[in-house]
C-alpha cells in the first residue's frame, strides 16, 4: 500500500509474536490485493473497469470500507470522497513523477466533475457496488490503511496480545500500555523538520491517523501544492496544514483525518464535536491549533508550530 509497516509488541513470548508477525504481513498482502487500483484483478479494479455499466460483486472487506466511507462523506458534506480516483495522476506529488508542473485548469475542471460519492452504489444484501458514471474512479487510498490497522488490532487481540502499537505510514493504534505507562505520541510539526514535534499526549486503545500537508507537496512561486484534494475544486486544500484524529476505530480515523482536513479548522472541528468518541487537533493554514474539547487536558503543547509557507 505504499506504506511502511511497524509493529511494536510487549510480550514474554517473542517467537508466538513472530509468527503472529507474519499473518498480518499476510493479511496486508490479501487486503492490497483486493484494494489497490494496481492489483490486476482487485476488487476496486473491477469495480472501475465496470463503471457505467454494471454493478460488480466486492467481498466483505472491500464492502465494510465503502459504508463506512459513504458515512465519512455523509458526515463531511463530501469533502472525503473515495471517487476521487479520476483526480490520480494529474498532480503529480511522488516522488517518481513529481516535476513541480501546476494541471490545466481545463483538465482539472473535467475530472473534478467525476467526483460524486453518491454515484457510488453499494448492495449490501447483494454485495455488490456499482459507479454510475462511465469514467469514475474508485481509489481507497485514503481510508484502507485504517481498514488494515483494525484488522491487524483484530488479529494481535485474537492471539492474546494486549500492549501494542501497529503504524502503517500516518496511522497507528496503540493497546494497553508501553511499559508501565500509556503510549506517548507525538504530533509533527507540519513546518518542522522530520521527526520534530510540537505536542503530544498519552493514550490507550486508541487510534492515533495525521493527515498533513508536508509529506508529499511542491512549492512553487511560494506557494505549497500538496497531495490533499478538494473534490470540490479539483485542486490542493488550502485550509489545514496538518489535521490528527483520536478515535477508537482505524478507519473511521484515516478517512475523517482527510475530510476534516479539507473542511479546516472551524467547519471541521464542528464535525468533530458532534461525533462520539472523535477527538481531534488541527492546525489551521494561518498556524493556529485548535484542540476538540475532549483532548485539551490531554494534550501536552511542547512548542507552538513553526511558521512558514
Amino acid at each position: 500500500m505504499g506504506s511502511e509497516l511497524r509493529l511494536k509488541v510487549w510480550t514474554a513470548d517473542p517467537a508466538h509474536f513472530e509468527t503472529v508477525f507474519n499473518s498480518i504481513s499476510s493479511e496486508f498482502d490479501r487486503l492490497e490485493g483486493l484494494m489497490s487500483t494496481w492489483k490486476d484483478g482487485s476488487d476496486i479494479q473491477s469495480l472501475n473497469k465496470a463503471a457505467g455499466k454494471h454493478p460488480v460483486p466486492v467481498g466483505a472487506d472491500v464492502l465494510h470500507v465503502l459504508i463506512t466511507a459513504r458515512q465519512i462523506s455523509e458526515w463531511t458534506n463530501g469533502k472525503f470522497d473515495v471517487t476521487w480516483g479520476t483526480m490520480s495522476g494529474l498532480w503529480k506529488f511522488d516522488y517518481q513523477n513529481k516535476d513541480g508542473t501546476i494541471p490545466d485548469s481545463r483538465e482539472i475542471d473535467r475530472r473534478r466533475k467525476m467526483i460524486n460519492y453518491r454515484d457510488l452504489e453499494i448492495d449490501e444484501k447483494t454485495g455488490t457496488a456499482f459507479l454510475r458514471k462511465e469514467g469514475m474512479i474508485a481509489n481507497l487510498g485514503g481510508i484502507g490503511k485504517g481498514y488494515a490497522i483494525d484488522r491487524a488490532v483484530e488479529i494481535l487481540r485474537h492471539q492474546g496480545f494486549n500492549d501494542f502499537m501497529v503504524q502503517f505510514g500516518g496511522d497507528m493504534y496503540v493497546a494497553g500500555k508501553s511499559g508501565d505507562r500509556p503510549w506517548k505520541l507525538g504530533i509533527q510539526d507540519p513546518r518542522g523538520q522530520e521527526n520534530q514535534i510540537f505536542a503530544t499526549m498519552e493514550l490507550m486503545d486508541h487510534t492515533f491517523s495525521t493527515s498533513g500537508d508536508y509529506e508529499r507537496f511542491f512549492i512553487k512561486d511560494g506557494k505549497r501544492y500538496h497531495h490533499i484534494i478538494d473534490p470540490a475544486s479539483g485542486t490542493p486544500a488550502e485550509t489545514s496544514r496538518s489535521v490528527t484524529i483520536v478515535a477508537k476505530n482505524a478507519t473511521l480515523a484515516d478517512g475523517l483525518s482527510t475530510g476534516i482536513f479539507i473542511l479546516g479548522p472551524e467547519r471541521g472541528m464542528a464535525v468533530v464535536e458532534q461525533l462520539p468518541d472523535v477527538d481531534a487537533v488541527i492546525v489551521g493554514a494561518n498556524n493556529e491549533v485548535v484542540v476538540s474539547s475532549g483532548l485539551k487536558d490531554q494534550l501536552h503543547m511542547l512548542s507552538a508550530p513553526t511558521d512558514a509557507p
